[in-house]
């Protein structure tokens, strides 16, 4: 019996998907001035891609930590840091209709993308569709638990 190699969805393969919608995202909020309806519910994409970066790297840190590699783990983790960080800053100036500031923080991810070559869009509306209320609705969610 041969043995099975698994060639499907990894965690490094969802990081980079993750990855590349978040620097299309960013270029095409670049293009704009100001959040129209649809550049709101972009920069609340951004904010689940970020997340789901992050959750790509705690699961593959968690294989390090299995294996005992604790400080290779804790350094993949610390490298990452910034998507979760980001992520969270984004989602509270989201929050606190505070779009100004969110260019700010769409200029200092920049250089986190700047590995990704993009020669064309490959993702459209519908990939982001809906995203500001979906995260108002977790906020609101997240505040209820607490109570």
């Amino acid at each position: 019996m041969s043995r099975i190699i698994n060639t499907g969805d990894t965690a490094a393969k969802r990081r980079n998907r993750h990855m590349r919608s978040c620097a299309e995202v960013i270029r095409i909020l670049a293009t704009r001035s100001g959040f129209d309806p649809e550049g709101m519910d972009m920069a609340a994409f951004l904010v689940f891609n970020l997340r789901d970066i992050y959750d790509t790297i705690e699961e593959s840190a968690k294989a390090w930590d299995d294996k005992n590699y604790w400080k290779k783990a804790e350094n993949l983790r610390q490298k990452w840091r910034w998507s979760h960080l980001s992520a969270n800053r984004i989602e509270q100036l989201i929050l606190t209709n505070r779009w100004d500031d969110i260019t700010i923080e769409l200029l200092e991810l920049i250089p986190q993308f700047s590995s990704i070559k993009i020669t064309s869009i490959t993702r459209d509306s519908d990939w982001w569709a809906g995203a500001l209320k979906a995260l108002r609705r977790n906020a609101a969610e997240l505040e209820e638990q607490k109570k």
